[in-house]
Protein backbone atom coordinates (compact mmCIF):
# COMPACT_ATOMS: atom_id res chain seq x y z
CA UNK A 1 0.00 0.00 0.00
CA UNK A 2 1.03 3.38 -0.84
CA UNK A 3 0.01 6.83 0.29
CA UNK A 4 -1.54 9.33 -2.54
CA UNK A 5 -1.62 12.93 -2.13
CA UNK A 6 -3.49 15.20 -4.44
CA UNK A 7 -2.83 19.00 -4.37
CA UNK A 8 -6.16 19.33 -5.61
CA UNK A 9 -8.23 17.42 -3.59
CA UNK A 10 -9.02 17.56 0.49
CA UNK A 11 -8.14 14.43 1.79
CA UNK A 12 -5.13 11.91 1.01
CA UNK A 13 -5.54 8.35 0.25
CA UNK A 14 -4.19 4.94 0.07
CA UNK A 15 -3.71 2.31 -3.18
CA UNK A 16 -3.25 -0.91 -2.29
CA UNK A 17 -1.74 -3.73 -4.01
CA UNK A 18 -4.86 -3.73 -6.49
CA UNK A 19 -4.64 -0.60 -6.90
CA UNK A 20 -7.54 0.31 -5.23
CA UNK A 21 -7.73 3.70 -3.40
CA UNK A 22 -9.00 4.39 0.37
CA UNK A 23 -9.28 7.43 2.64
CA UNK A 24 -6.47 7.34 5.28
CA UNK A 25 -8.70 7.77 7.86
CA UNK A 26 -10.85 4.54 7.46
CA UNK A 27 -7.56 2.57 7.38
CA UNK A 28 -6.82 0.07 10.55
CA UNK A 29 -2.65 -0.07 11.61
CA UNK A 30 -1.95 -3.48 12.69
CA UNK A 31 -1.11 -3.96 16.57
CA UNK A 32 2.30 -2.62 17.80
CA UNK A 33 3.42 -4.07 21.05
CA UNK A 34 6.64 -3.80 23.04
CA UNK A 35 8.76 -6.54 23.85
CA UNK A 36 8.40 -8.70 26.60
CA UNK A 37 11.24 -10.81 28.18
CA UNK A 38 11.84 -13.82 30.72
CA UNK A 39 15.18 -15.58 30.74
CA UNK A 40 14.45 -19.34 32.72
CA UNK A 41 16.44 -19.64 35.10
CA UNK A 42 17.13 -16.46 36.61
CA UNK A 43 19.97 -17.81 38.48
CA UNK A 44 22.45 -20.97 38.73
CA UNK A 45 24.29 -21.86 41.11
CA UNK A 46 27.25 -24.28 40.03
CA UNK A 47 30.45 -25.73 40.83
CA UNK A 48 33.32 -24.34 38.65
CA UNK A 49 34.06 -26.10 35.53
CA UNK A 50 29.86 -27.18 35.19
CA UNK A 51 27.29 -26.22 32.14
CA UNK A 52 24.63 -24.27 32.73
CA UNK A 53 21.59 -23.94 29.51
CA UNK A 54 19.79 -20.72 29.74
CA UNK A 55 16.57 -19.67 27.49
CA UNK A 56 15.63 -16.26 26.95
CA UNK A 57 11.82 -16.17 25.87
CA UNK A 58 10.72 -13.04 24.15
CA UNK A 59 7.11 -12.08 23.03
CA UNK A 60 6.10 -8.40 21.07
CA UNK A 61 4.88 -7.06 17.91
CA UNK A 62 6.48 -6.77 15.18
CA UNK A 63 8.55 -9.84 16.64
CA UNK A 64 11.66 -8.55 18.37
CA UNK A 65 15.19 -9.31 17.98
CA UNK A 66 16.77 -10.97 21.16
CA UNK A 67 20.58 -10.86 21.55
CA UNK A 68 22.96 -11.84 24.83
CA UNK A 69 25.26 -9.67 26.27
CA UNK A 70 28.51 -11.53 26.93
CA UNK A 71 31.48 -9.26 26.22
CA UNK A 72 32.62 -9.61 29.87
CA UNK A 73 31.84 -13.07 30.16
CA UNK A 74 34.94 -15.72 30.16
CA UNK A 75 33.07 -18.94 30.14
CA UNK A 76 33.02 -20.51 26.70
CA UNK A 77 29.51 -20.04 25.48
CA UNK A 78 27.09 -20.90 22.32
CA UNK A 79 23.50 -19.35 21.51
CA UNK A 80 20.87 -20.73 19.47
CA UNK A 81 18.60 -18.22 18.54
CA UNK A 82 14.93 -18.69 16.81
CA UNK A 83 12.53 -16.01 16.57
CA UNK A 84 10.37 -16.19 19.45
CA UNK A 85 13.77 -17.56 22.14
CA UNK A 86 17.22 -18.03 22.11
CA UNK A 87 19.32 -20.66 24.17
CA UNK A 88 22.63 -19.80 25.96
CA UNK A 89 24.79 -22.64 26.84
CA UNK A 90 27.93 -21.90 29.33
CA UNK A 91 30.60 -24.16 29.39
CA UNK A 92 33.50 -24.98 32.14
CA UNK A 93 32.35 -22.21 34.29
CA UNK A 94 35.01 -20.50 35.50
CA UNK A 95 35.41 -18.53 38.65
CA UNK A 96 36.24 -15.41 37.42
CA UNK A 97 32.94 -15.40 36.25
CA UNK A 98 31.05 -15.55 39.50
CA UNK A 99 28.87 -12.49 40.64
CA UNK A 100 28.44 -11.25 37.14
CA UNK A 101 25.26 -10.71 35.84
CA UNK A 102 24.27 -11.85 31.77
CA UNK A 103 21.36 -9.64 30.27
CA UNK A 104 19.11 -10.73 27.45
CA UNK A 105 17.38 -8.21 25.60
CA UNK A 106 14.29 -8.18 22.79
CA UNK A 107 13.99 -4.86 21.03
CA UNK A 108 11.25 -4.39 18.25
CA UNK A 109 9.97 -0.83 16.67
CA UNK A 110 7.91 -0.27 19.79
CA UNK A 111 10.83 -0.72 22.02
CA UNK A 112 13.15 -2.79 24.20
CA UNK A 113 12.90 -5.22 26.83
CA UNK A 114 15.57 -7.34 28.97
CA UNK A 115 15.89 -9.88 31.73
CA UNK A 116 19.21 -11.00 33.45
CA UNK A 117 21.28 -14.51 34.18
CA UNK A 118 22.98 -14.30 37.66
CA UNK A 119 25.88 -16.78 38.17
CA UNK A 120 26.67 -18.10 41.53
CA UNK A 121 30.36 -20.35 40.87
CA UNK A 122 31.17 -23.00 43.76
CA UNK A 123 35.33 -22.81 43.66
CA UNK A 124 37.78 -23.75 46.49
CA UNK A 125 39.66 -20.86 48.07
CA UNK A 126 43.15 -19.80 46.21
CA UNK A 127 45.38 -17.52 48.27
CA UNK A 128 46.39 -15.13 45.67
CA UNK A 129 49.38 -13.17 47.32
CA UNK A 130 50.80 -13.28 50.97
CA UNK A 131 53.17 -10.41 51.52
CA UNK A 132 56.24 -9.80 53.93
CA UNK A 133 54.71 -7.70 56.64
CA UNK A 134 54.84 -4.13 56.15
CA UNK A 135 54.85 -1.26 58.73
CA UNK A 136 51.90 1.42 59.22
CA UNK A 137 50.92 2.42 62.42
CA UNK A 138 50.96 -1.29 63.02
CA UNK A 139 52.90 -4.25 61.56
CA UNK A 140 50.99 -5.75 58.81
CA UNK A 141 51.05 -9.03 56.92
CA UNK A 142 49.37 -8.46 54.06
CA UNK A 143 47.19 -11.33 51.93
CA UNK A 144 44.17 -11.83 48.50
CA UNK A 145 41.98 -14.76 48.71
CA UNK A 146 39.65 -15.59 46.76
CA UNK A 147 36.76 -18.61 47.05
CA UNK A 148 32.94 -19.22 47.20
CA UNK A 149 31.86 -19.50 49.45
CA UNK A 150 33.85 -17.03 52.02
CA UNK A 151 36.58 -19.44 53.01
CA UNK A 152 37.40 -19.81 56.42
CA UNK A 153 41.36 -18.01 57.27
CA UNK A 154 43.23 -20.10 60.50
CA UNK A 155 46.92 -18.25 61.06
CA UNK A 156 50.06 -20.27 62.02
CA UNK A 157 52.84 -19.34 63.85
CA UNK A 158 55.90 -21.38 63.50
CA UNK A 159 52.96 -24.57 62.83
CA UNK A 160 51.18 -23.42 65.81
CA UNK A 161 47.70 -22.33 65.62
CA UNK A 162 47.25 -18.41 66.57
CA UNK A 163 44.52 -17.49 68.79
CA UNK A 164 43.62 -14.40 67.67
CA UNK A 165 43.11 -11.43 70.33
CA UNK A 166 43.24 -7.52 70.55
CA UNK A 167 46.66 -6.81 69.21
CA UNK A 168 46.56 -9.36 67.24
CA UNK A 169 43.97 -10.20 64.38
CA UNK A 170 42.75 -10.76 61.04
CA UNK A 171 41.61 -7.44 59.00
CA UNK A 172 39.50 -7.44 56.28
CA UNK A 173 39.86 -4.51 54.23
CA UNK A 174 37.98 -4.99 50.97
CA UNK A 175 35.95 -7.65 49.39
CA UNK A 176 34.75 -7.77 45.99
CA UNK A 177 32.50 -10.48 44.25
CA UNK A 178 35.12 -13.45 45.17
CA UNK A 179 38.61 -11.54 46.51
CA UNK A 180 38.88 -10.58 50.16
CA UNK A 181 41.86 -8.28 50.90
CA UNK A 182 43.30 -7.79 54.14
CA UNK A 183 46.11 -8.21 56.61
CA UNK A 184 47.17 -9.90 59.83
CA UNK A 185 47.98 -6.94 62.06
CA UNK A 186 50.22 -6.91 64.98
CA UNK A 187 49.96 -3.99 68.24
CA UNK A 188 53.55 -3.58 68.57
CA UNK A 189 55.24 -7.41 67.69
CA UNK A 190 58.37 -8.24 69.63
CA UNK A 191 61.11 -10.65 68.59
CA UNK A 192 58.52 -13.38 69.98
CA UNK A 193 56.24 -12.81 66.69
CA UNK A 194 59.26 -13.50 64.50
CA UNK A 195 59.20 -16.44 62.95
CA UNK A 196 57.00 -18.64 60.35
CA UNK A 197 53.53 -17.50 59.34
CA UNK A 198 51.23 -19.39 57.52
CA UNK A 199 48.17 -18.98 56.10
CA UNK A 200 45.04 -21.67 55.55
CA UNK A 201 42.36 -20.66 53.68
CA UNK A 202 39.54 -23.40 53.36
CA UNK A 203 35.44 -23.93 52.67
CA UNK A 204 33.76 -27.35 51.70
CA UNK A 205 35.20 -27.53 48.56
CA UNK A 206 38.65 -27.47 49.31
CA UNK A 207 42.04 -25.72 50.41
CA UNK A 208 45.34 -23.46 49.90
CA UNK A 209 47.87 -22.16 52.03
CA UNK A 210 50.64 -20.25 51.64
CA UNK A 211 53.97 -19.35 54.05
CA UNK A 212 55.66 -16.36 54.71
CA UNK A 213 58.45 -15.43 57.19
CA UNK A 214 58.62 -12.16 59.26
CA UNK A 215 61.01 -10.62 61.24
CA UNK A 216 59.69 -7.47 63.33
CA UNK A 217 62.62 -6.75 65.98
CA UNK A 218 65.76 -8.40 66.63
CA UNK A 219 65.90 -10.91 69.96
CA UNK A 220 67.19 -9.10 73.12
CA UNK A 221 71.04 -9.85 74.17
CA UNK A 222 69.72 -11.25 77.62
CA UNK A 223 68.23 -15.15 78.27
CA UNK A 224 65.03 -16.26 80.17
CA UNK A 225 66.28 -14.73 82.91
CA UNK A 226 67.89 -10.96 82.11
CA UNK A 227 69.89 -10.02 85.04
CA UNK A 228 69.50 -6.20 85.89
CA UNK A 229 71.98 -3.91 87.09
CA UNK A 230 72.35 -3.55 90.34
CA UNK A 231 70.80 -0.28 92.62
CA UNK A 232 71.98 3.18 91.37
CA UNK A 233 74.54 4.61 94.20
CA UNK A 234 73.06 8.29 92.90
CA UNK A 235 69.78 8.01 95.02
CA UNK A 236 70.50 9.06 98.24
CA UNK A 237 68.51 6.88 100.88
CA UNK A 238 65.96 4.01 100.51
CA UNK A 239 63.44 3.00 102.97
CA UNK A 240 63.51 -0.71 103.27
CA UNK A 241 60.61 -2.89 104.64
CA UNK A 242 60.86 -2.40 108.64
CA UNK A 243 58.61 -5.55 109.12
CA UNK A 244 61.43 -7.82 107.11
CA UNK A 245 63.98 -7.02 109.74
CA UNK A 246 66.99 -6.81 106.97
CA UNK A 247 68.42 -3.90 105.66
CA UNK A 248 69.85 -4.12 102.26
CA UNK A 249 72.47 -1.08 103.38
CA UNK A 250 73.38 0.70 107.09
CA UNK A 251 71.06 4.00 105.47
CA UNK A 252 68.25 2.04 103.63
CA UNK A 253 64.89 1.81 105.15
CA UNK A 254 62.15 0.26 103.58
CA UNK A 255 58.48 1.75 104.03
CA UNK A 256 55.38 -0.15 104.19
CA UNK A 257 51.95 1.26 104.25
CA UNK A 258 48.95 -1.63 104.94
CA UNK A 259 46.06 -2.16 102.41
CA UNK A 260 43.48 -4.59 101.70
CA UNK A 261 43.90 -6.02 98.15
CA UNK A 262 41.93 -7.84 95.83
CA UNK A 263 39.40 -10.19 97.46
CA UNK A 264 39.77 -8.54 100.81
CA UNK A 265 43.71 -9.86 101.41
CA UNK A 266 46.50 -7.76 102.44
CA UNK A 267 49.86 -8.47 100.57
CA UNK A 268 52.46 -8.10 103.36
CA UNK A 269 56.01 -9.09 101.23
CA UNK A 270 58.86 -6.81 101.93
CA UNK A 271 61.40 -7.06 98.92
CA UNK A 272 62.90 -4.38 96.97
CA UNK A 273 63.27 -0.94 98.53
CA UNK A 274 59.60 0.74 97.53
CA UNK A 275 60.02 4.26 98.71
CA UNK A 276 63.24 6.02 98.43
CA UNK A 277 64.06 9.31 100.82
CA UNK A 278 66.42 11.52 98.44
CA UNK A 279 67.04 13.75 101.58
CA UNK A 280 70.24 12.71 104.04
CA UNK A 281 69.36 14.37 106.72
CA UNK A 282 67.18 13.13 109.57
CA UNK A 283 63.22 13.59 109.92
CA UNK A 284 62.75 15.91 112.90
CA UNK A 285 61.05 13.88 115.54
CA UNK A 286 57.81 15.18 117.38
CA UNK A 287 55.81 13.70 120.19
CA UNK A 288 51.76 12.54 119.58
CA UNK A 289 49.53 12.31 122.05
CA UNK A 290 45.53 11.60 121.98
CA UNK A 291 42.74 10.92 124.45
CA UNK A 292 43.38 7.86 126.14
CA UNK A 293 45.98 6.73 124.44
CA UNK A 294 49.40 7.36 125.63
CA UNK A 295 52.22 8.59 123.73
CA UNK A 296 55.29 6.74 123.60
CA UNK A 297 58.39 8.25 122.52
CA UNK A 298 60.31 5.87 120.37
CA UNK A 299 63.35 7.47 118.65
CA UNK A 300 64.97 10.74 118.84
CA UNK A 301 62.64 13.80 119.02
CA UNK A 302 59.69 11.57 116.90
CA UNK A 303 56.74 10.51 119.07
CA UNK A 304 54.57 7.97 117.86
CA UNK A 305 51.44 8.07 119.04
CA UNK A 306 50.93 4.41 121.10
CA UNK A 307 47.45 2.43 121.15
CA UNK A 308 46.22 0.38 124.44
CA UNK A 309 45.85 -2.98 123.41
CA UNK A 310 42.32 -3.04 124.94
CA UNK A 311 41.16 -0.30 122.97
CA UNK A 312 41.66 -2.63 119.78
CA UNK A 313 39.03 -5.15 118.94
CA UNK A 314 39.40 -7.12 116.37
CA UNK A 315 36.61 -7.98 113.86
CA UNK A 316 38.13 -10.29 111.43
CA UNK A 317 41.29 -11.25 109.37
CA UNK A 318 41.93 -9.84 106.20
CA UNK A 319 44.38 -11.75 105.00
CA UNK A 320 48.14 -12.77 106.00
CA UNK A 321 51.36 -12.01 104.63
CA UNK A 322 54.93 -13.14 105.02
CA UNK A 323 55.53 -11.10 108.28
CA UNK A 324 52.24 -11.18 109.71
CA UNK A 325 48.55 -11.12 109.40
CA UNK A 326 45.78 -8.26 108.66
CA UNK A 327 42.90 -7.51 110.42
CA UNK A 328 39.43 -5.29 110.53
CA UNK A 329 39.26 -4.03 113.92
CA UNK A 330 37.46 -1.45 116.15
CA UNK A 331 39.77 1.01 117.78
CA UNK A 332 38.23 3.19 120.82
CA UNK A 333 39.60 6.69 122.17
CA UNK A 334 41.08 6.97 118.90
CA UNK A 335 39.88 10.68 117.53
CA UNK A 336 38.19 13.06 120.12
CA UNK A 337 34.76 13.22 117.91
CA UNK A 338 33.93 9.25 117.68
CA UNK A 339 34.19 6.73 120.35
CA UNK A 340 35.28 4.21 117.65
CA UNK A 341 36.26 4.04 114.16
CA UNK A 342 37.00 0.84 112.09
CA UNK A 343 40.84 0.27 111.23
CA UNK A 344 42.90 -1.83 109.85
CA UNK A 345 45.48 -3.36 111.75
CA UNK A 346 48.64 -4.89 110.68
CA UNK A 347 50.22 -7.56 112.87
CA UNK A 348 54.24 -8.38 113.01
CA UNK A 349 55.17 -11.83 113.93
CA UNK A 350 58.41 -13.09 115.67
CA UNK A 351 59.93 -9.78 116.08
CA UNK A 352 63.58 -10.22 117.17
CA UNK A 353 65.79 -7.01 118.36
CA UNK A 354 66.48 -6.17 114.88
CA UNK A 355 62.92 -6.28 113.28
CA UNK A 356 61.88 -4.01 116.22
CA UNK A 357 64.04 -1.86 115.91
CA UNK A 358 63.01 -1.55 112.14
CA UNK A 359 59.01 -1.86 113.30
CA UNK A 360 59.78 1.69 114.93
CA UNK A 361 61.48 3.47 112.28
CA UNK A 362 58.86 3.13 109.99
CA UNK A 363 56.43 4.45 112.42
CA UNK A 364 58.43 7.26 112.72
CA UNK A 365 58.82 7.77 109.01
CA UNK A 366 54.93 6.64 108.87
CA UNK A 367 53.76 9.30 111.18
CA UNK A 368 55.42 12.16 109.58
CA UNK A 369 53.55 11.29 105.95
CA UNK A 370 50.17 13.24 106.64
CA UNK A 371 48.48 13.91 103.75
CA UNK A 372 44.33 14.20 102.62
CA UNK A 373 45.55 11.64 99.60
CA UNK A 374 48.20 9.15 101.62
CA UNK A 375 46.61 6.35 103.71
CA UNK A 376 46.58 7.55 107.48
CA UNK A 377 48.45 5.82 109.91
CA UNK A 378 47.55 6.47 113.26
CA UNK A 379 49.98 4.66 115.55
CA UNK A 380 51.62 1.66 117.16
CA UNK A 381 50.61 -0.55 119.93
CA UNK A 382 53.73 -2.69 121.43
CA UNK A 383 52.72 -3.63 125.12
CA UNK A 384 53.21 -7.04 123.84
CA UNK A 385 53.84 -9.54 121.18
CA UNK A 386 52.94 -9.47 118.50
CA UNK A 387 53.52 -5.65 117.33
CA UNK A 388 51.10 -3.69 115.84
CA UNK A 389 50.71 -0.99 113.75
CA UNK A 390 47.25 0.82 112.97
CA UNK A 391 46.32 2.74 109.80
CA UNK A 392 42.75 4.26 108.32
CA UNK A 393 40.34 1.55 106.90
CA UNK A 394 39.49 2.06 103.05
CA UNK A 395 35.98 0.42 102.64
CA UNK A 396 36.20 -0.12 98.79
CA UNK A 397 39.75 -1.63 99.06
CA UNK A 398 42.12 -1.09 96.25
CA UNK A 399 41.92 1.16 93.39
CA UNK A 400 42.57 -1.92 90.62
CA UNK A 401 39.69 -4.21 92.06
CA UNK A 402 37.19 -0.89 92.28
CA UNK A 403 38.08 -0.22 88.49
CA UNK A 404 37.55 -3.41 87.50
CA UNK A 405 34.25 -4.11 89.49
CA UNK A 406 33.41 -0.93 87.82
CA UNK A 407 33.90 -1.22 83.87
CA UNK A 408 32.76 -3.14 81.40
CA UNK A 409 33.89 -6.24 82.28
CA UNK A 410 32.46 -6.13 85.72
CA UNK A 411 29.12 -8.62 84.62
CA UNK A 412 31.77 -11.11 83.82
CA UNK A 413 34.28 -10.75 86.60
CA UNK A 414 31.20 -11.64 88.79
CA UNK A 415 31.10 -15.25 87.62
CA UNK A 416 27.92 -14.80 86.05
CA UNK A 417 25.92 -13.50 89.06
CA UNK A 418 23.96 -9.92 88.47
CA UNK A 419 26.03 -7.19 88.90
CA UNK A 420 24.80 -3.57 90.48
CA UNK A 421 28.12 -2.14 90.06
CA UNK A 422 27.57 1.20 88.07
CA UNK A 423 30.21 1.78 85.15
CA UNK A 424 32.78 4.80 86.24
CA UNK A 425 32.13 8.15 83.99
CA UNK A 426 34.89 10.18 82.70
CA UNK A 427 34.59 12.44 85.05
CA UNK A 428 34.88 10.54 88.02
CA UNK A 429 37.90 8.75 86.64
CA UNK A 430 39.65 12.17 85.93
CA UNK A 431 38.58 12.90 89.73
CA UNK A 432 40.19 9.85 90.88
CA UNK A 433 43.57 10.81 88.66
CA UNK A 434 43.76 14.30 90.30
CA UNK A 435 43.49 12.93 93.52
CA UNK A 436 46.25 10.85 93.47
CA UNK A 437 48.08 13.69 91.26
CA UNK A 438 47.87 15.37 94.55
CA UNK A 439 49.19 12.33 96.44
CA UNK A 440 52.42 12.38 94.43
CA UNK A 441 52.87 15.98 94.47
CA UNK A 442 53.14 15.55 98.29
CA UNK A 443 55.68 13.25 98.44
CA UNK A 444 57.77 14.89 96.13
CA UNK A 445 57.22 17.93 98.12
CA UNK A 446 58.79 15.63 100.92
CA UNK A 447 61.55 14.43 99.32
CA UNK A 448 60.44 10.92 98.56
CA UNK A 449 60.58 8.68 95.78
CA UNK A 450 56.93 6.26 95.58
CA UNK A 451 59.13 3.27 93.25
CA UNK A 452 56.06 1.29 92.96
CA UNK A 453 53.01 3.63 92.04
CA UNK A 454 49.96 1.61 90.41
CA UNK A 455 45.73 1.44 90.80
CA UNK A 456 47.30 -1.33 93.08
CA UNK A 457 48.63 0.69 95.43
CA UNK A 458 46.04 2.98 95.80
CA UNK A 459 42.43 2.44 98.28
CA UNK A 460 39.23 3.71 97.90
CA UNK A 461 37.21 4.87 100.53
CA UNK A 462 33.36 6.29 100.86
CA UNK A 463 32.36 9.16 98.23
CA UNK A 464 35.25 7.72 95.40
CA UNK A 465 37.90 9.37 97.90
CA UNK A 466 40.82 7.84 96.72
CA UNK A 467 44.74 7.70 98.79
CA UNK A 468 47.94 6.48 98.16
CA UNK A 469 48.92 3.78 100.15
CA UNK A 470 50.17 -0.11 100.18
CA UNK A 471 54.09 1.09 99.33
CA UNK A 472 55.38 -2.28 98.34
CA UNK A 473 52.73 -4.50 100.26
CA UNK A 474 50.63 -5.85 97.47
CA UNK A 475 53.33 -8.65 95.57
CA UNK A 476 52.02 -11.81 96.24
CA UNK A 477 48.32 -11.23 95.41
CA UNK A 478 49.46 -8.79 91.99
CA UNK A 479 52.55 -11.22 91.58
CA UNK A 480 51.87 -11.01 87.83
CA UNK A 481 52.49 -7.33 88.09
CA UNK A 482 56.10 -7.75 88.83
CA UNK A 483 59.16 -9.45 87.59
CA UNK A 484 61.64 -11.19 89.99
CA UNK A 485 65.14 -10.82 89.56
CA UNK A 486 67.97 -12.86 90.60
CA UNK A 487 65.13 -15.06 93.12
CA UNK A 488 64.08 -12.21 95.29
CA UNK A 489 64.03 -9.00 94.18
CA UNK A 490 60.51 -8.22 91.99
CA UNK A 491 60.55 -4.86 90.26
CA UNK A 492 57.23 -3.28 88.38
CA UNK A 493 58.66 -3.13 85.12
CA UNK A 494 55.42 -2.43 83.65
CA UNK A 495 55.29 0.70 85.01
CA UNK A 496 59.02 1.70 85.13
CA UNK A 497 60.57 4.13 82.65
CA UNK A 498 63.47 2.86 80.79
CA UNK A 499 66.45 4.73 83.25
CA UNK A 500 65.00 2.99 86.04
CA UNK A 501 64.96 -0.36 83.91
CA UNK A 502 68.31 -0.45 82.65
CA UNK A 503 69.80 1.35 85.58
CA UNK A 504 67.84 1.04 88.64
CA UNK A 505 67.74 4.58 88.92
CA UNK A 506 64.55 6.02 90.78
CA UNK A 507 63.50 9.66 90.89
CA UNK A 508 60.76 12.00 91.07
CA UNK A 509 60.79 12.14 87.38
CA UNK A 510 60.39 8.15 87.32
CA UNK A 511 57.40 8.17 89.66
CA UNK A 512 56.25 11.12 86.93
CA UNK A 513 56.42 8.04 83.93
CA UNK A 514 54.72 5.63 86.83
CA UNK A 515 51.96 8.14 87.13
CA UNK A 516 51.23 8.81 82.86
CA UNK A 517 50.82 4.45 83.45
CA UNK A 518 48.24 4.57 86.25
CA UNK A 519 46.14 7.35 84.24
CA UNK A 520 46.39 4.35 81.40
CA UNK A 521 45.37 1.98 84.33
CA UNK A 522 42.10 4.24 85.11
CA UNK A 523 40.92 4.74 81.17
CA UNK A 524 40.98 1.06 80.83
CA UNK A 525 38.94 -0.02 83.66
CA UNK A 526 41.90 -1.88 85.79
CA UNK A 527 43.97 -3.56 82.44
CA UNK A 528 47.19 -4.81 83.19
CA UNK A 529 49.62 -2.53 81.52
CA UNK A 530 51.26 -4.24 78.06
CA UNK A 531 49.01 -7.58 79.15
CA UNK A 532 49.48 -8.99 75.48
CA UNK A 533 53.30 -9.55 75.97
CA UNK A 534 55.46 -11.39 78.34
CA UNK A 535 58.36 -9.46 80.93
CA UNK A 536 60.83 -9.78 79.05
CA UNK A 537 58.71 -8.48 75.83
CA UNK A 538 57.97 -5.46 77.85
CA UNK A 539 61.67 -4.85 79.03
CA UNK A 540 62.37 -4.82 75.23
CA UNK A 541 58.83 -2.28 74.50
CA UNK A 542 60.15 0.26 76.89
CA UNK A 543 64.10 0.49 76.33
CA UNK A 544 63.25 0.49 72.82
CA UNK A 545 61.36 3.80 73.00
CA UNK A 546 57.38 2.14 72.74
CA UNK A 547 54.83 3.44 74.58
CA UNK A 548 51.02 1.92 75.09
CA UNK A 549 48.70 2.68 72.90
CA UNK A 550 45.30 5.46 73.81
CA UNK A 551 42.70 3.80 75.65
CA UNK A 552 39.29 3.51 73.57
CA UNK A 553 37.18 5.71 76.40
CA UNK A 554 40.26 8.74 76.81
CA UNK A 555 39.81 12.07 75.75
CA UNK A 556 42.58 12.86 73.63
CA UNK A 557 44.03 15.35 76.18
CA UNK A 558 44.32 12.74 78.61
CA UNK A 559 46.32 10.84 76.55
CA UNK A 560 48.75 13.57 75.97
CA UNK A 561 49.13 14.35 79.40
CA UNK A 562 50.04 10.56 79.21
CA UNK A 563 52.32 10.75 76.49
CA UNK A 564 53.71 13.88 78.20
CA UNK A 565 54.84 11.97 81.38
CA UNK A 566 56.25 9.06 79.04
CA UNK A 567 59.21 11.26 77.44
CA UNK A 568 62.31 9.28 77.07
CA UNK A 569 64.82 11.86 78.69
CA UNK A 570 63.53 12.46 82.31
CA UNK A 571 63.92 15.99 82.24
CA UNK A 572 61.52 16.48 78.83
CA UNK A 573 58.81 15.08 81.38
CA UNK A 574 55.87 16.71 82.51
CA UNK A 575 56.66 18.17 86.34
CA UNK A 576 54.17 16.66 88.46
CA UNK A 577 52.36 19.90 89.70
CA UNK A 578 51.72 20.75 86.18
CA UNK A 579 50.18 17.30 85.85
CA UNK A 580 48.27 18.00 88.61
CA UNK A 581 47.28 21.39 87.76
CA UNK A 582 46.10 19.84 84.52
CA UNK A 583 43.97 17.06 85.84
CA UNK A 584 42.04 19.11 87.55
CA UNK A 585 41.13 21.51 85.03
CA UNK A 586 39.97 18.44 83.07
CA UNK A 587 38.13 17.51 86.27
CA UNK A 588 36.05 20.56 86.07
CA UNK A 589 35.35 20.25 82.20
CA UNK A 590 31.42 19.68 80.95
CA UNK A 591 30.80 16.33 81.43
CA UNK A 592 29.21 16.57 78.25
CA UNK A 593 32.13 18.04 76.70
CA UNK A 594 34.47 14.90 77.93
CA UNK A 595 32.02 12.36 76.77
CA UNK A 596 32.01 13.84 73.24
CA UNK A 597 35.79 13.74 73.00
CA UNK A 598 35.45 9.97 74.86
Amino acid sequence: MRILEDSEGPDPGCMDERGVTQEFATLTPPDCVAPLVEVNPKSVTEMQGSNVRAVCSASGSPAPEITWNLDWISTHHEVDASDTKSILTLTDLSPDDHGKLIICSAENMVGQGEATLLLNILFAPTIVELLEPKQDHHWCIPFSVTGNPKPDLQWYHDNVALQEQDHIRTMIHLMTEREYHGCLQLVDPTHIHNGMYRLVAKNKYGRDEKKVSASFIEPPDFGEDPQLPPLDDSVAVYVVVGIAGVALTGCVLMVIILKYGRNSKFGIKGSSSVISNDDDSASPLHHVSNGNNTPSMLKSDTFVQHIKRHNIVLKRELGEGAFGKVFLAECYNLTPDQEKIHVAVKTLKEANESGRADFYREAELLTNLQHEHIVTFYGVCVESDPLIMVFEYMKHGDLNKFLRSHGPDAVLMSDGQHSIMVELTQSQMLHIAQQIAAGMVYLASQHFVHRDLATRNCLVGENLLVKIGDFGMSRDVYSTDYYRVGGHTMLPIRWMPPESIMYRRFTTESDVWSLGVVLWEIFTYGKQPWYQLSNNEVIECITQGRVLQRPRTCPKEVYDLMLGCWQREPYMRLNIKEIHAMLQSLAKASPVYLDILG
